[in-house]
């Protein structure tokens, strides 16, 4: 007997307060926020919630019938992880659905202190296969796995037929990291901060565009990242997608500026027992997460009522303007 199929929570990004009421009201049944501190993965300015924000946030989402999962997804300073237990604590004192967590002693504090605080595992934490998913769930009562971006969808198939029923969460759009899920050390050896332990990748305060009668040049605490003509967009400068002269060709020498992009392939991934879809982008402004709710909201609806998937071009929204289906078709094999 086939199992029905369960609808997918769609988990979306709100870098603000201003951002999580555009989310919600776009349809989001989740949203996913961090501190303004070195504790969640995107400790960029001007974005991020202070205590009684993120109170207002939760209040909000719950009178919406939404929830809201806290992102303290950086690892602890050794020695010092005052900081990242008091983020585990005030989630759990504000209401919060759920805290998102990479470190395992972190998650060994939240799992000892706070026994009625659901926990879900960072993608940061790499579980990618069925024993180390079981092994969070039973040492520590972890329910929800956030999975790597390196599995195809058969692959993700085969975990949740081993796992169930603790709950599988996949990304479905938004910026690709070539490195092990937000582990990269590139960024560090030019600014001295890096994305897990700092919660910034290429800090603003290091970027710097330049106009020269070529166009534009951007740079990376001091140094040269990429150099755009008049007429091409300026990305922001991040080493890993960065265009560099190697062996006398100029290229993306690690990866290409692109999207992940998964509306095709919503019906494959419902069928495959993802228990939620999860958009990227705490760092975009409120048009975005809008336009990519909507998108995905009205996709997922269509799926679960058996109906075809509308059309929707997000590529006017995707970084260079390109849409990948990354490793879940895995295409180059």
């Amino acid at each position: 007997m086939t199992e029905p199929l369960v609808r997918p929570e769609l988990v979306c990004p709100a870098g603000t307060p201003a951002a999580l009421r555009s989310a919600i009201d776009a349809g989001a049944d989740c949203v996913y926020v961090g501190y303004r501190d070195e504790t969640n993965a995107r400790n960029f300015p001007g974005l991020n919630f202070s205590r009684p924000e993120l109170a207002e946030g939760i209040s909000h989402a719950h009178a919406k019938g939404a929830k809201v999962l806290v992102a303290i997804n950086t690892f602890p300073r050794a020695g010092e992880p005052e900081l990242w237990h008091k983020a585990v604590d005030d989630a759990a004192r504000l209401g919060a659905d759920a805290v998102i967590l990479a470190d395992i002693g972190l998650i060994d504090y939240a799992a000892r202190t706070h026994k009625d605080l659901r926990l879900h595992l960072s993608v940061q934490a790499a579980a990618s296969n069925p024993e180390a998913i079981r092994f969070y769930a039973e040492r520590f009562g972890v329910k929800r796995v956030v999975l790597p971006r390196v599995l195809t969808v058969q692959e993700i198939a085969a975990i949740n037929g081993r796992i169930r029923p603790i709950e599988t969460e996949v990304f479905v759009f938004g910026g690709l990291c070539v490195m092990a899920e937000g582990r990269c050390s590139l960024s560090s050896y030019v600014t001295g901060q890096s994305p897990n332990m700092n919660g910034v990748c290429s800090p603003a305060a290091d970027v710097r565009y330049n106009e020269t009668p070529q166009g534009i040049t951007s740079e990376l605490a001091g140094f040269t990242i990429n150099k755009f003509g008049h007429n091409e967009p300026a990305g922001y400068p991040t080493l890993c997608k960065g265009r560099f002269l190697a062996a006398g060709k100029t290229s993306y020498l690690f990866e290409e500026p692109t999207s992940l992009n998964t509306l095709p392939m919503l019906p494959e991934l419902v069928k495959a027992g993802v228990t939620a879809f999860k958009i990227e982008g705490r760092q975009r402004g409120r048009a975005y997460v809008a336009a990519v709710v909507q998108a995905f909201r009205a996709a997922v609806d269509a799926v679960m009522a058996g109906r075809p998937l509308p059309d929707i071009d997000l590529e006017r929204i995707t970084e260079g303007g390109r849409q990948t289906t990354g490793a879940y078709e895995r295409a180059w094999r």
